[in-house]
């Protein structure tokens, strides 16, 4: 590395030539290849926005002047160059670099990100607080195009343009976002880069009426005015300007010293905010993504000559994704009112099985998941059948939809929370913890986690024939090898089951954590203990007869759940056992995710700390036992002495 290892931050970077930085950025780029080649990462979206990394700090003051980034994904680029090229070996690794942005990680990460489009919100935010308090720096948002057509960044836009002040948004157009981008603003988009034409014929006209002998410049000036009337009709930009902003565009997004000189001009403009519209191409540098820029939008390791990943072992199962997407296929070729939708995940959600086998009952919205949900709900008020696929941390977004347009009306959409629980590498912003306390609170729905792949499939009938709203969260990952060559069946609405017998405690569990469960209950055979596990299945409706029985006839109650304890699971049973009068001489403990922010990292490593893995659970059983006094026998221990 000719530069790269000699930039430790962006003030070394700034000390170079302009004509030096575009080998920088071909210096990043390889480092990138490199080592996602080994660990794996977001490597496709990086590698798109190297040189608009090296540009912007290049240009801009930093950390004095503020970068914003959108999502992170992108951000790859900013982290080598500002300090953290040594440990960029650790992204996404437990005790590591985050995969994302994070204000505690570096004093150049200037607000955190993980979500899209927030980073116009968060910069116009901080361009007020610098007016406010007579501050003079320069602040830049990073966007993607798919970021930018969420309603959060329209709604930032918006305000941005009212309030005239000074702010720059580089834009990251790539055509992309992790699936193909859809929708009104991306064709916009390619009109704008089909307008040049335009602007190039304009210039030609210009320069031919001004070689008139005697009368050209005149013929010119006379002219400007009905040129810009046309442009102002026809040009797609026109639409930039009525929102106030001013546009610089397009440049290519990968030639540094281009981006280098439309920032510098954007920073001249301080009458209101301004668009820099870069081009780029996701992947760009290394063939197999810019081929094929969805599969690694988010790699494993891979070989970096081939690009082609490094093979492991083959998985036990299938992916709960898959089955989900192959189960809805099923539904939907027996049932032409199910209609499948996706915010811009169809890959990740498995819709993309349905957008190809049934493309006119299949709907990718984008980066919208409010519009998604309130979407769903005007098809089921026509009688349609939605399911809508949406990662539990996502669904967030959503919140007052799921409220005010589904439920409160008890529509008969179905929502497929997927990646629900702790989802590894990903971190803080993409553990799906808090679903299960936000929607039990919710009217009309009802809420259930299959304990395999196959009670997945029998969910997903269940729920889409039920008349109501309905959620189910499953885990990321591989199933754990059941057979589900069978039809769906469906599930009576709030009814557990015994999934194995025992009589010094009950361990009631939800979902993914069922099968731990169930192996730390034969685990403590070998300490005496015989242990009931419950799987509960349904958490709105709770199965009150069978979690009654179990409190009964136990003299230690153990809930466990993938997930945030507050207002969780465990909370609900609690709240049950409270109603009923059950907690006189009954012990109720809760097992989950407390009351933290959980860091990325391995997935069963982060279970295994919180104690929601096998072992975990078996201690807690033990050390819980042991402080109850030996003369409390279970009910089920003393009837069988009177037998």
């Amino acid at each position: 590395m000719r530069f790269l290892s000699e930039i430790n931050s962006p003030a070394d970077l700034r000390q170079l030539k302009v004509e030096d930085l575009q080998e920088v950025a071909d210096e990043v780029r390889q480092f990138i290849i490199d080592t996602c080649a080994r660990i794996g990462g977001h490597t496709g979206a990086s590698l798109g926005a190297v040189e608009l990394a090296v540009a912007m700090h290049y240009v801009f003051d930093t950390p004095h002047d503020r970068l914003v980034w959108d999502v992170g994904h992108q951000a790859y680029a900013h982290k080598i160059l500002t300090g953290r090229r040594d440990s960029f070996h650790t992204i996404k690794q437990y005790g590591g670099l985050s995969g994302f942005l994070r204000r505690d990680e570096s004093e150049y990460d200037t607000f955190g990100a993980g979500h899209a489009s927030t980073s116009i919100s968060a910069a116009l935010g901080m361009a007020i607080a610098r007016d406010k308090q007579g501050e003079d720096h320069h602040v830049c948002a990073l966007i993607g195009d798919s970021s930018l057509a969420g309603g959060m960044a329209m709604e930032a836009i918006n305000q941005a343009g009212h309030l005239k002040s000074r702010l720059i948004v580089l834009l990251n157009d790539n055509e992309m976002s992790i699936a193909p981008a859809v929708g009104a603003l991306n064709r916009y988009l390619n009109r704008i880069k089909e307008a040049q034409s335009y602007q190039h014929l304009k210039e030609e006209i210009g320069d031919a009426l001004e070689s008139v002998p005697g009368f050209g410049h005149s013929l010119r000036r006379a002219a400007k005015h009905v040129k810009d009337a046309i442009a102002a009709a026809v040009l797609p930009g026109a639409l930039v300007n009525e929102l106030g902003f001013k546009y610089i565009g397009y440049v290519d997004g990968h030639n540094v010293p281009m981006i280098v000189r439309a920032l510098e001009e954007a920073k001249k403009i301080d009458d209101g905010p301004v668009i820099v519209h870069a081009l780029t191409t996701k992947g760009k540098g290394f063939p197999n993504p810019e081929r094929n820029y969805y599969a690694y939008h988010a790699t494993g390791p891979f070989d970096p000559k081939t690009g082609k990943a490094v093979k492991t072992s083959a998985a036990p199962a299938p992916t709960y994704t898959k089955v989900f997407g192959e189960t809805l296929c099923e539904l939907m070729d027996a049932d032409d009112k199910i209609v499948a939708i996706t915010a811009a995940m169809p890959d990740g959600t498995g819709i993309d099985m349905a957008l190809e086998r049934h493309p006119e009952r299949s709907f990718d919205v984008g980066i919208a998941e409010q519009h998604a949900v309130t979407f769903a709900a005007g098809m089921a008020c026509e009688g349609m059948k939605p399911v809508a696929a949406i990662y539990s941390t996502f669904l967030q977004r959503g919140f007052d939809q799921l409220i005010h347009d589904v439920c409160l009306q008890d529509l008969n959409v179905t929502f497929g929370m997927d990646r629900a629980g702790i989802v590894g590498a990903d971190g803080p912003t993409h553990h799906g913890l808090l679903d299960i306390a936000y929607l039990r609170g919710y009217p009309n729905i009802v809420l259930m986690a299959p304990k395999d792949e196959g009670e997945l499939r029998d969910m997903m009938h269940t729920a889409i024939e039920h008349p109501g709203p309905a959620a189910i969260r499953y885990p990321r990952g591989n199933g754990i090898g059941v057979d589900i060559s069978g039809k769906p069946q469906l599930i009576e609405i709030g009814k557990g089951e015994i999934v194995r017998e025992g009589e010094d405690v009950a361990i009631v569990a939800y979902g993914s954590m069922v099968t731990p469960a169930l192996d730390a209950a034969k685990s403590l055979e070998a300490d005496g203990i015989n242990a009931t596990v419950v799987n509960a299945r349904f958490v709105k409706p709770l199965d009150e007869a069978l979690l009654t029985e179990i409190a009964e006839t136990h003299r230690l109650v153990i809930t466990v759940e993938e997930a945030y304890l507050a207002g969780g699971f465990g909370s609900a049973v609690l709240e049950l056992y409270e109603h009923k009068n059950l907690l006189e001489g009954l012990r109720v403990v809760r097992m989950g995710v407390p009351d933290r922010i959980v860091t990325h990292g391995d997935a069963k490593l982060l279970l295994a700390k919180y104690g929601l893995d096998a072992d975990g659970i078996h201690e807690k059983v033990k050390v819980t036992l042991a402080e109850i006094p030996a003369s409390k026998k279970s009910l089920r221990t003393r009837l069988r002495a009177v037998k």
